[in-house]
């Protein structure tokens, strides 16, 4: 199997590493097309096949991924000729299978997908939404090139805008959770990078209790919390600002503008 990749940015970059270090597909079975000459021959040098020419990546490979901002994702569907035996992957926000389907044709093989930045450490979220073109055979394999990266679960497209927000935009309020604590260590003298690697390493270890026991987020917080300690008057005081909220608005807010790039 041949997998190329239109478009050489950085969430190309981690998928293409993921798959060649998982060893599923050897660097001369890998392609990628962008107009950026320096990127190309990043990917040369690893032995990838490269090509400033779109259409080369749909004739040669079995699988093609769209990995382009959604505001560019229309002129490189143009530029394809739609085959029913290949399958089609796009990874820009926004860009619904129907959308697809209307430029590749209602008869190909089409896959929506959200991954997210921690895919270039390895630790990536991918939702997976195939058309009903593709078999179950090939959804699975869908799953398992973006499994390269992290993790990939399958969800219905009426749910991908929520799951985006909640895991495709997140790393972002993750960060200025982590700079925030951060900053909150230098006031009170410790050095920005030692603050910064404790409340890294707080956040890395909190997710992987969440995802490692069987117990639920709220339980968990309750173990941290002595009564009458510290830990719980700082649960408080972010309770009386409104810290669950402000979560929740901002994700609604993220949905919101998801929509209205669909449109």
């Amino acid at each position: 199997m041949k997998v190329g990749f239109i478009g050489g940015g950085n969430m190309a970059g981690a998928l293409i590493g993921g798959l060649k270090n998982s060893g599923k597909i050897a660097p001369e079975n890998l392609m990628v097309s962008d107009m950026d000459m320096e990127k190309l021959e990043s990917f040369s040098v690893q032995g990838i096949v490269t090509t400033a020419d779109n259409t080369m990546v749909e004739k040669n490979c079995d699988v093609i991924v769209f990995a382009v901002k959604p505001n560019v994702i229309e002129n490189v569907l143009r530029t394809m000729k739609g085959d029913k035996e290949k399958i089609y992957i796009s990874i820009a926000a926004g860009v619904t299978l129907s959308f697809l389907e209307e430029h590749l044709g209602s008869d190909k093989k089409i896959v929506r997908t959200m991954p997210n930045t921690p895919a270039l450490v390895g630790c990536g979220m991918t939702v997976v939404t195939p058309n009903m073109n593709v078999s179950e055979e090939e959804a699975k394999m869908v799953e398992e090139l973006f499994s390269g990266v992290g993790a990939a679960i399958r969800l219905e497209e009426k749910y991908i805008d929520a799951a985006g927000a909640l895991h495709g935009s997140s790393p972002a309020y993750i960060y200025m959770l982590i700079d925030a604590m951060a900053d909150s260590g230098v006031a009170y003298g410790i050095p920005k990078a030692v603050s910064l690697q404790l409340a890294a390493k707080a956040v890395e270890g909190s997710a992987k209790m969440v995802l490692e026991s069987d117990q639920h987020p709220e339980k968990l917080k309750d173990n941290v919390c002595s009564p009458g300690g510290t830990t719980i008057a700082a649960v408080c005081s972010l309770e009386k600002t409104g810290f669950r909220t402000s979560i929740q608005q901002a994700i609604e807010a993220c949905i919101k503008r998801t929509k209205e790039i669909a449109k």
